[in-house]
């Protein structure tokens, strides 16, 4: 588990202390004696001060070369110099370096006295801090610092050499997800939620063996890289993990019970790694390739058994064709790429004014072109993004986008306002309004060009927040419009619960509308209660004249569909609307 961090008092050696009346000539003898000796500590009047083997070489040197002379019947309190730099064994090596750096530049490279209050001093050299504090970084980027198992880098780079080994072939992998873990984040808070992700982390690593590899991928996910393993091995140890959780977690005098689930993948699955039986004989697998492989084949493993009923153990035949779980697997893998990469994109979607048939408005809607998996539509990787917790980064990129397009089309004179989608759980993490705020003063955007849409791919959890930050919003000059109305969780209650500014009709509603009288009624019932609360209407998937001509007799505000439009990148959007003008 985590390791202490280390402090200035572990390193350096242990001091030699002298007496002040210690004859110049014995010291000299010491230093000449023990070539390894750099330095010893010198004590006057319960006062300690360091002598370096350069500080006494320099003495009994001097300029004109007369210091041995002169020296020679001086004792040790005549050659200590002036001040000594001595610093507390307590400080942690980033604190130690910084003191270092704050010495003159003349002897910021000098051995450091180190002062415990019980114990003899140390003489600690300024290269051991630094080779120290490169550790420590080292230690960080490799390591989760919540839980201290290898982070994904680190089982990269342990996992790496273990599949180049000689039993690489023996080698497996467990993916484990703890279930609806995001249940006890947001009924017990995150402070619960860690405190039951550190002690797991301890029960699974405290299960595998000392040449396992354990790592906590981020968020709930968690691997193990098993060595030297056969299929009834890995199977057990799967099993182990899956019982430490019989056992409840306690927090504040609550039990939270925990389960998990498990996929399991042999490294047979995937391909051979590392060397051929000819040692590096061609087509023989590289190790990263094959770590990313045996790693993706546990995932889906573990999302099929997820599908299956949660708290089990997953395996998947690899010499059946590639399931849906497999790719559902690789987006969770890509996703965290995507931002970086400049995969995704804003296309723009006009909502059209019914009453003036002008377009004043787009809504924003994220696409993802991946080099390996093609075309991700957002119904594949918006649940994914949001079980891995990726959504908040993914959702602000979103709206920093939406402003800085925002910004162009005002500068260009052609001002749109743009709706983005926004997640229940982004509203759970309490941060929306300053995230947006932000985002509009960067791009230097009004708040009446952005509009945010709350999506219902999650039940809002604590509708009392989420009702605060969307006020915030409002009451900025921010529209908010309730998405995707009559699917999911949404219901009239929570019309009455959130404040908001407008209502978007779900495409179902809508498909019948022109032929259908009880879909028409439905939605003439639902215009008329949105009229009482104020709210402007938005009808989605409008494609044909005749629909748009009923929504029109029923008083709907805007509309959306092909008809109107298809979602479109910016450059093309602005052809169209130059094609519309007379």
């Amino acid at each position: 588990m985590k390791p202490s961090a280390p402090t200035l008092g572990d390193l350096g050696f242990e001091a030699m202390v002298l007496g002040g009346c210690t004859p110049s000539g014995q010291i000299e003898a010491l230093f000449r004696e023990d070539r390894g000796l750099r330095a010893v500590v010198i004590e006057v009047r319960g006062d300690l001060s360091l002598l370096t083997r350069d500080q006494l070489d320099h003495k009994m040197t001097g300029r004109l070369g007369y210091g041995r002379a002169l020296n020679a019947r001086v004792t040790a309190e005549a050659l200590v110099p002036c001040t000594t730099f001595s610093l507390p064994p307590s400080l942690d090596l980033r604190q130690a370096a910084a003191a270092l750096l704050d010495r003159p530049e003349e002897s910021r490279y000098q051995d450091v006295l180190v002062v415990p209050a019980l114990g003899a001093p140390r003489v600690v050299p300024v290269s051991q801090v630094l080779e120290g504090l490169s550790d420590v970084f080292r230690h960080a980027a490799l390591h989760d610092p919540m839980t201290g198992l290898a982070n994904r880098l680190g089982l990269e780079e342990s996992g790496q050499a273990l599949l180049a080994g000689a039993t690489s072939a023996r080698t497996a992998a467990l993916y484990v997800d703890l279930d609806d873990f995001k249940v006890i984040n947001n009924t017990f808070g995150h402070r619960a939620g860690d405190k039951v992700l550190t002690a797991f982390a301890a029960r699974l690593e405290a299960c595998t063996r000392p040449v396992d590899r354990v790592a906590r991928l981020g968020g709930d996910e968690f691997a193990v890289l098993l060595a030297d393993v056969d299929e009834a091995s890995a199977h057990a140890l799967a099993d182990r993990i899956l019982r430490v959780l019989d056992a409840p977690f306690v927090h504040d005098g609550h039990l939270l019970q925990v389960s998990a689930t498990v996929g399991l993948a042999m490294a047979r699955d995937v391909g051979a790694g590392g060397v051929g039986a000819d040692g590096v004989g061609p087509g023989a697998q590289d190790p990263g390739t094959h770590l990313e492989d045996l790693l993706r084949q546990a995932d889906a493993a573990m999302l099929q058994a997820k599908h299956e009923g949660k708290r089990r153990l997953g395996r998947i035949d690899p010499s059946q064709p590639a399931s849906r779980f497999a790719r559902q697997a690789l987006i969770r893998r890509r996703l965290p790429q995507a931002l970086a990469s400049a995969a995704f994109s804003l296309h723009y979607q006009p909502l059209m004014d019914i009453p003036s048939g002008a377009c004043p408005a787009v809504e924003a809607l994220l696409r993802w072109q991946d080099p390996e998996l093609g075309a991700v539509s957002p119904s594949e990787f918006i649940h994914v993004a949001e079980h891995s917790g990726m959504i908040h980064a993914v959702g602000r990129w979103v709206i920093d986008q939406a402003c800085a397009q925002a910004r162009l089309w005002a500068d260009a004179g052609t001002p749109r306002a743009i709706s983005v989608n926004i997640s229940p759980l982004q509203l759970a993490a309490g941060n929306l309004a300053t995230v947006i705020h932000g985002s509009l003063q960067r791009h230097g955007v009004p708040p009446s060009l952005l509009n945010v849409e709350i999506t219902e791919s999650a039940a809002i959890v604590d509708l009392s927040s989420a009702a605060a930050q969307l006020r915030t919003l409002i009451r900025a000059g921010i529209g908010v419009a309730l998405d995707d109305y009559g699917t999911a969780y949404s219901s009239l209650s929570l019309l009455r619960e959130l404040p908001l500014t407008g209502l978007k009709l779900d495409k179902s509603f809508i498909d019948t509308i022109d032929t259908d009288p009880t879909s028409a009624a439905l939605v003439a019932s639902v215009m008329a209660s949105a009229r009482a609360l104020g709210l402007r209407t938005t009808a989605e998937g409008v494609e044909r004249e005749t629909q748009l001509a009923v929504l029109r007799g029923l008083g709907c505000d805007t509309a959306q569909g092909y008809l109107i439009a298809r979602p479109l990148p910016p450059a093309e959007l602005d052809m169209l609307s130059r094609r519309r003008v007379p």
